[in-house]
């Protein structure tokens, strides 16, 4: 908005070059597989058609800018070639044509709700109350049984059955979005280009892993796992971000898949006050005349109760005053409250620019993280005039406690994000505790484990086991969040983890998870530090665990589950990114996402990957085009 300067470092015009052929070459490889299974549904076209290649006529089928295309049965975004019923517009995306001849096409039922409310007092540990324990739908009694839908021999598919969407009578025709030879025309100017300007390979500039001694001051261990060179992550100050050198260190760390973090990112920014209440101070006065923060509108929000997992109307003000003061329930448990994506991120910069400036002019590593203008950010590469994915910069604003209460924590449960992201810790306040409340805590804590205990044994006769633990692991003062980042290679193991004690886990509600359709993607778990030890007991692994302080930005490579939690109110604000490294993760998790179950929350392909590859390449040879005359690279 041009409030406060955003940018940190300009870039000179051979630096841009070198970034956008970089950004070039990571893009290749995807947009060559994206013109290939576009080929080979276009073979499979001229086989059904009986003719050559070259004489299929693939028409176009009109879509706005501002419309997102998506597939009917798996919810993935259609970026060009998919085939549609000419008479009821279903439309299927490449994947599931190739699954649907494969005879490997999922149906993808409905999932039914497991968590049944059983009322305030079994959250508390007390005895179910009879009026609100209904039992959860079984919904694997109530699916459909198995609905019949091949693809003909010679490769042509029938609409999709009615029980499916479709309307199960015609064939689906091939069509496209864009101009017939857009991709592979992009794909050749884009290997011209590559082939006719080489550039030398950057020197490393990492000795994170030779020589600890002499990194120590920007290294940070967060792992004690044997025999293993990851257990430090790079933990650079925001000063030395500015030098050249440490975007090529970054570089080198990110492109293994670990985790950033950046200290005293707040150093050297505008200085505004973040404290929620200034803030909510702030959007009221800058915006008097606007009807979204008329008084009427702003005087409650809706937050989150972290015992129930439910939303909870609550005035403005009483969440604000909880926030530096603190809530409880009448027999003294936390009430642990959070927002998320407050005020909403589409009108974040709008209703308080100054903020969304000063966050964006702290971000460490600009040219990945810029959600404006980063050079290397694949998300900012989308043209005006197209709808662009929900990336934020979003606001949290929670309650935090420093002891790990076992239930009701302010926690952001075990999760896997679809694309990079950068969280800073903007602004804490610490909530003073009570001898008189600690003791009713400490009760409280007795009477959830022998619930705990009493339920696992009548499911299955299951052992007794300790859930909670008095302990919290990480003991710093001065930290705010509780972060726990799990390696890639370790998510086969963390999921085999959470489906054998998937039962051990209590979710909306405080309901007990009874099942799990993916054990990460559910976001129906958080790893305790009981669970965090029997997790490396069992399988051998353990996550980064490390603690947030205020000013610190915390760089989540895209495949890295990760959960919070709050130590202290926190206000965190976190924008996503796309990075050329981790496209690869990206488009994992996008065909991972497609499997879910149809209502599952985490179903919905809002990236847009495949989207953003194609552009991205678009426009990064359009930047080198006015580039290019102001150099003279040899050829």
């Amino acid at each position: 908005s041009g409030l406060i300067e955003t940018s940190k470092r300009k870039l000179t015009n051979y630096q841009k070059f070198y970034h956008l052929r970089y950004l070039i070459g990571s893009m290749l490889p995807f947009l060559k597989k994206l013109r290939q299974a576009q080929d080979q549904e276009i073979e499979t076209e001229a086989k059904v058609q009986g003719l050559e290649t070259s004489q299929v006529d693939i028409l176009e089928t009109l879509c706005s800018n501002e419309e997102r295309v998506f597939c009917n049965h798996c919810a993935t975004s259609i970026v060009d070639l998919h085939r549609r019923c000419p008479k009821c517009s279903y439309e299927l995306c490449l994947n599931c044509c190739q699954e649907l001849r494969g005879g490997c096409l999922s149906e993808r039922p409905e999932i039914k709700s497991q968590f049944v409310n059983r009322g305030s007092q079994y959250m508390h540990g007390e005895d179910t109350e009879p009026s609100s324990a209904s039992a959860p739908e079984d919904d694997e009694a109530n699916n459909h049984q198995s609905i019949k839908w091949n693809a003909d021999e010679n490769g042509s598919i029938t609409c999709a059955p009615k029980e499916l969407g479709g309307c199960g009578e015609c064939a689906l025709e091939l069509k496209r979005i864009l101009p017939f030879t857009r991709m592979s025309d992009l794909e050749q100017k884009a290997e011209t280009f590559l082939a006719s300007h080489s550039i030398d390979p950057m020197m490393s500039y990492c000795r994170c892993s030779s020589d600890l001694e002499m990194s120590s001051s920007m290294m940070r261990k967060a792992a004690s796992r044997n025999g293993s060179r990851d257990n430090y992550l790079y933990s650079p100050d925001s000063f030395d971000v500015l030098k050249l050198e440490e975007l090529l260190h970054f570089q080198e760390h990110w492109s293994k898949g670990e985790p950033v973090i950046v200290r005293n990112s707040l150093n050297n920014t505008a200085g505004l006050s973040w404290e929620p209440s200034v803030m909510w101070r702030a959007l009221l006065s800058e915006n008097v005349d606007s009807a979204t923060t008329s008084s009427s509108n702003m005087s409650e929000v809706k937050a989150i109760d972290c015992l129930a997992n439910c939303e909870v109307e609550i005035k403005t003000r009483d969440f604000f005053e909880g926030y530096s003061k603190g809530r409880r329930y009448g027999n003294f448990w936390p009430e642990m409250l959070k927002l998320k994506d407050w005020p909403p991120w589409d009108k974040f910069e709008n209703l308080l620019p100054r903020h969304c400036d000063e966050f964006i002019s702290a971000l460490p590593f600009q040219e990945y993280s810029d959600p404006r203008s980063g050079i290397l950010n694949i998300a900012a590469k989308l043209p005006e005039g197209l709808l662009k994915p929900d990336l934020g910069p979003k606001t949290y604003i929670a309650y935090g406690v420093a002891d790990e209460l076992g239930r009701g924590d302010s926690v952001t449960k075990l999760h896997c994000d679809m694309s990079d992201a950068v969280n800073i810790l903007m602004h804490t306040a610490e909530v003073t505790i009570t001898e008189e409340q600690m003791t009713a805590m400490e009760a409280l804590k007795q009477k959830h484990k022998q619930q705990n205990e009493k339920e696992l044994q009548e499911q299955n006769g299951l052992e007794r086991e300790e859930i909670v633990s008095d302990e919290n692991g990480v003991h710093d003062e001065t930290g705010s969040a509780l972060w726990d980042i799990f390696r890639r290679e370790d998510v086969p193991k963390l999921e085999e983890y959470l489906r054998k004690h998937c039962k051990e886990f209590r979710h909306t509600f405080c309901s007990p998870v009874t099942k799990v359709y993916h054990p990460i993607h559910d976001q129906s778990c958080f790893l305790t530090v009981e669970h965090k030890r029997k997790l490396k007991a069992e399988f051998g692994i353990e996550p980064w665990t490390f603690m947030q302080k205020l000013g610190e930005a915390v760089f989540i490579p895209a495949g890295c589950p990760h959960q919070v939690r709050n130590l202290k109110s926190c206000t965190k604000v976190a924008v996503d990114f796309v990075s050329p490294e981790n496209i690869h993760e990206c488009l994992r998790l996008t065909e991972e996402f497609r499997q879910l179950p149809k209502n599952h929350k985490a179903r919905e392909d809002k990236l847009e990957i495949k989207k953003m590859v194609i552009y991205a390449v678009e426009e990064a040879l359009k930047e080198l085009e006015t580039l290019l005359p102001d150099l003279s690279l040899k050829a």
